[in-house]
């Protein structure tokens, strides 16, 4: 043969076969794109430049990981679409003389031709949208950067290397798949049915039992730590769950449909039923891939989306005043530490409008039941029945609370954050203190809001109760004993430059917001706190949009390709029907009944996935400290909700371009 042939020939082969491989390649090209511009992002120094920016950097890193195992699962799998829709063409080359090795080649350039323009509009468009992207981080956590322009050789670099490795396995696979098959096989691989799927019950009740554990998990794990634990074994248990159910619990559901004669003897679900029916294998794995698929992209989105839309929450939690200040075993240098910051105050002209202060003494203690017991070994554990104990005496609550409680010896009124407490007494140190109230609200300490583990704020009668549980843990835990410790906080209406002279005031002093001066003396500002949430948040919030809208384009060319395939699949069949006398219309309601069956099933199953993930998933944004449910809860609404349009019109597209190709 001339040289250059295979070339050519698959060159030719691309154009006329654009309805297939013109979408496979743009999916090529967005890939690339997406993946160049993480690793970017992960790798510009710029992110190390602003506060911050180290988190978003490793948040980046972590989503490289994360399109890169993308990146080789969907593109192996929409190319199997379009292996499927060339058999029969190679069958055809193969009868007309052309031997398998010659078939390889063919393979071999139009994987070439595909790496190329895949790879290299991919990093062009990366590199132009790079910038973008970069601004768009930095804007969202509200920093300003300079502009300039970021070109990463080591992100050019990997990703060359990436998908060339990818295009490269794609190009073994779909060169074995063909080269086992004989000439006659591949000609009739596009019109192979598959044989009637049989009822497997042992199946359908390991799929029940998956996906019900899962869900067990999701509603029983209380402890927000064990949540971050559970939570991996849960998507697992619920993704094989799915793929188990979809594959043998959707021929049940046809075979339901076809038992009901007042359903299945009608023209257009007759034919849709069968037709899924006879082709349910493939289809079941489709759909578990749009379920799963849709069930992260909602999880991801709704959970970004509560915690940007509730950070303001979440930070009036940490920073429970406009400045705190922590003095750790400051109980002796009370006096002197409020007098020295009055005296800042009145030198930099910042007037206090509110203000908070009181003793605590906390410590973690290991929940058995309703007792407490101090275990040296498991002084800083973050297991989940490592609970944080925060005392405080009633008349300093009275104060900050502006009540009048009163408690009889052995009494406590106690307050949880994020486990309510589930019993009627507590137990510590061999003695038991009755719980007359549980407190709906408590303004909080901000250094134990940012604690992982469970905290419950416990009011005793006074302060020789809380002097007598410090000598007990002292003697417990010795060296790492915590220090009864003094906190102050207030709020401030005065402008920027008062208080901007009260931290340079604080410096001179040698303090420094958010960090300890060594001496046990800890100054916080609200405001820090709101920038340190919203470049963290920020970073997490571009990630999730910029994955999410990845799983989202990965959802529509699924269910594009998967109907395309069937259409051509169907094309012969709906022929046969209209010869017999089938009217154009009734093929368009049979269109219509096979998509909506089995489409929005999918949506469906993904709307119960979430609503079942919702206790565990409020649990794990509780570590950040929003509690708000409702909130949460009203965000995933809408999330779902506009994800369920989009699905909507993905439908009303896919299900044209299936009555297109039938019905020519």
């Amino acid at each position: 043969m001339k040289k250059g042939f295979f070339a050519k020939l698959a060159a030719e082969n691309i154009k006329k076969n654009g309805k297939t491989y013109i979408p496979y390649i743009v999916t090529c090209i967005v890939t690339v794109m997406v993946f160049y511009i993480v690793k970017s992002l992960s790798v510009n120094p710029g992110l190390g430049n602003i506060a911050g920016g180290g988190f978003t950097r490793s948040a980046m890193q972590m989503g490289t990981w994360v399109v890169a195992l993308f990146a080789v699962i969907f593109l192996f799998y929409t190319n199997s679409f379009l292996v499927k829709r060339r058999k029969k063409e190679f069958g055809l080359f193969h009868i007309l003389g052309m031997e398998r090795k010659h078939l390889a080649r063919v393979m071999f350039w139009e994987t070439i031709y595909t790496m190329l323009i895949s790879i290299g509009l991919g990093i062009g468009l990366g590199i132009a949208l790079d910038k973008i992207m970069f601004l768009a981080v930095v804007r969202i956590t509200g920093r300003e950067v300079a502009l300039g322009f970021f070109l990463s050789r080591e992100a050019v670099a990997v990703t060359m290397a990436l998908f060339g490795v990818i295009f490269l396995m794609i190009f073994v696979s779909g060169a074995g798949q063909v080269w086992k098959s004989d000439p006659i096989e591949l000609l009739r691989a596009g019109n192979v049915g598959e044989k009637e799927p049989r009822s497997n019950w042992l199946l359908t009740v390991w799929g029940f039992l998956f996906l019900g554990g899962g869900y067990y998990i999701a509603f029983v794990t209380e402890n927000p730590i064990a949540s971050v634990l559970m939570f991996f074994v849960a998507v697992v248990l619920v993704i094989v769950g799915t793929y188990l159910l979809f594959t043998v619990g959707s021929p049940s559901l046809l075979k339901a449909l076809r038992r009901n004669k007042r359903y299945y003897y009608r023209t257009r679900h007759f034919i849709s039923v069968s037709g899924m029916l006879y082709r349910m294998k493939q289809n079941a794995v489709g759909l578990a891939n749009i379920c799963i698929l849709s069930t992260m992209v909602l999880v991801m989105l709704s959970t970004v989306v509560s915690m940007m839309v509730g950070m303001e929450a979440m930070n009036n939690n940490r920073y429970p005043m406009d400045y705190m200040f922590y003095h750790t075993g400051g109980e002796e240098n009370r006096e002197t530490d409020r007098e020295m910051l009055r005296r800042l105050q009145e030198t930099s002209g910042v007037q206090a409008d509110r203000e908070m202060e009181y003793l605590f003494l906390g410590f973690q203690a290991v929940r058995m039941e309703g007792e407490y017991i101090l275990r040296p070994d498991r002084v800083r554990s973050v297991e989940d029945d490592v609970n944080s104990l925060f005392f405080l005496s009633l008349d300093d609550y009275n104060r900050i609370m502006g009540e009048e409680k009163t408690l009889e010896d052995n009494e406590i009124m106690i307050y949880s954050n994020r486990q309510e407490y589930g019993y009627t007494s507590l137990k510590l140190f061999g003695r038991e203190y009755t719980i007359v109230e549980k407190l709906k609200k408590f303004v909080g300490n901000g250094m134990y809001e940012s604690l992982m583990s469970v905290t419950h704020y416990i009011v005793v009668p006074d302060m020789d109760t809380i002097r007598e549980i410090y000598d007990r843990q002292k003697e417990v835990y010795g060296k790492y004993a915590n220090e009864i410790s003094w906190v102050y906080g207030f709020d401030t209406v005065s402008g920027q430059e008062q208080q901007q002279k009260f931290v340079e005031a604080l410096k001179a002093e040698g303090f420094s917001l958010g960090h300890d001066n060594g001496d046990g003396f800890r100054a916080e500002s609200r405001e820090d706190g709101r920038n340190a949430f919203l470049e963290i948040i920020g970073g997490l919030f571009f990630v999730g949009i910029f994955l999410g809208v990845l799983f989202v384009m990965a959802t529509v060319l699924i269910i594009y390709y998967k109907q395309i395939s069937e259409g051509y699949d169907d094309k012969m069949r709906f022929e046969i029907m209209q010869k017999v006398g089938m009217s154009r219309s009734e093929v368009k309601a049979a269109i219509h009944s096979q998509v909506l069956t089995v489409f929005f099933l999918p949506l469906v199953a993904a709307g119960i996935h979430v609503a079942a993930a919702f206790p565990l998933i409020s649990r794990l944004v509780a570590l950040m400290g929003l509690y708000d449910r409702v909130l949460h809860g009203a965000c995933t609404a809408v999330v779902f909700l506009v994800f369920s349009v989009m699905y909507v019109v993905i439908y009303a597209m896919t299900a044209k371009t299936y009555y297109k190709i039938v019905s020519r």
